[in-house]
Order: structure tokens, then C-alpha cells, then sequence
């Protein structure tokens, strides 16, 4: 069953990075449908320094001030993309960064995109094992899913799938200000993980 925003509003940030895992991310478009069970995310919140949204709202990062269950989707690198779920009340900037899934639906398609191979382990295991790598085999643009709402967009969760699991609570991945901050929540175990 997919989400409402009424999901999305009712968690503050930290508490939605954690009820999102064993969630299940999906894109419905021309391609066809991909889909993959969350079990990797970081938090970004209001005064957090490592947060798009520290300084000041700008045209890049304004879909994070928007309503909560908007898509934040922002490059990276000069040529990867993350896609985020914005939280908070609307104004504020906060947002939940989706680091990896456990992917469960269009595989094949996702190993097109990925130029995988995902009848064999290693490329099963890597098509969805980071947040530049599921944007990619989810098919997520920038131009057309930025500012996207998860509740009328092509892109929306669904209620947890994963059986009982074992969160992991530990710091966020790539920044250097704001990196003691304990706001990366994975599913123990799951080899889908980006990093340990």
C-alpha cells in the first residue's frame, strides 16, 4: 500500500530516516516498474552543518523546503545524483537522503541502466548500493522528479515489506563537517548496504 503524506508529516527527520528502512521504493514509468526495499538512509536536518539547507534557500536546494513527502533529487560530483525525501515542516529544509536499497522489482532494466548483470551476485549486489547507483537504475532524474511529490508522482513507498530486522545506528558517509553526528540508519546485515 502506498504511503500517504500524512506519513511524512507526522515523523520529524531522524525519526523518519528510521521508519523508512525495509520500506519499498517505486518508479512506475514508460520502461516499466523498478522497485527496491530501503535498508540504507542518512538524515539532514535544520543547523546540521553537513545539510544543503545550512546557509540559505537557493535554487538548487529549494525542493527541500518544500512540503514534507517532495522529492529533493540534487547532483553530486559534477555528475551523480542522490535522491532525497524532504521532512519537516514545510519552510524549514530537512531532508532524508535514500543511500541504498535491496533491489526487488524490474532487475532486469535496473542491470540496463547500471550495465550489470543481475543474474550474478556481484551484479545483483551492485546495482542499487549507493545513492548515485540507485538513482541510476531507478531511473530518477533530476529535471523530471525534483520537487515530484511522493503521493501523486511517479514515484512513491510503500508500507515496510521487510520482516523484523536489526537497525544499525552509526555516521553519515562522504562529509567532513557535521560527520560525528550518529544520523545513518541501515538494516543490519543486508549485504545491499553501501558501506558497513
Amino acid at each position: 500500500m502506498k504511503l500517504p503524506l500524512s506519513f511524512y508529516e507526522q515523523h520529524d527527520t531522524l525519526t523518519l530516516a528510521r521508519q523508512l528502512l525495509g520500506c519499498e521504493l517505486v518508479h512506475e514509468n514508460a520502461d516499466g516498474r523498478t522497485a527496491g526495499l530501503i535498508v540504507e538512509t542518512e538524515a539532514y536536518l535544520w543547523g546540521d552543518p553537513a545539510c544543503h539547507a545550512y546557509r540559505k534557500k537557493t535554487p538548487r536546494n529549494a525542493a527541500m523546503f518544500g512540503p514534507p513527502g517532495t522529492l529533493y533529487v540534487y547532483q553530486i560530483y559534477g555528475m551523480y545524483h542522490c535522491v532525497n525525501i524532504v521532512s519537516g515542516p514545510e519552510g524549514i529544509g530537512e531532508a532524508v537522503l535514500i543511500r541504498a536499497l535491496q533491489p526487488t522489482e524490474g532487475l532486469d532494466l535496473m542491470g540496463l541502466r547500471r550495465g550489470l548483470d543481475p543474474a550474478t551476485p556481484f551484479g545483483l549486489q551492485g546495482l542499487c548500493s549507493g545513492p548515485g547507483k540507485l538513482v541510476i537504475a531507478m531511473g530518477i532524474e533530476r529535471g523530471e522528479h525534483n520537487f515530484s511529490s511522493l503521493e501523486t508522482g511517479p514515484l512513491f513507498i510503500r508500507a515496510r515489506p521487510l520482516p523484523d530486522f536489526e537497525m544499525v545506528t552509526t555516521t553519515r558517509i562522504g562529509i567532513t563537517q557535521g560527520a560525528d553526528l550518529p544520523y545513518r540508519f541501515y538494516v543490519k546485515g543486508n549485504r545491499f548496504v553501501s558501506k558497513k
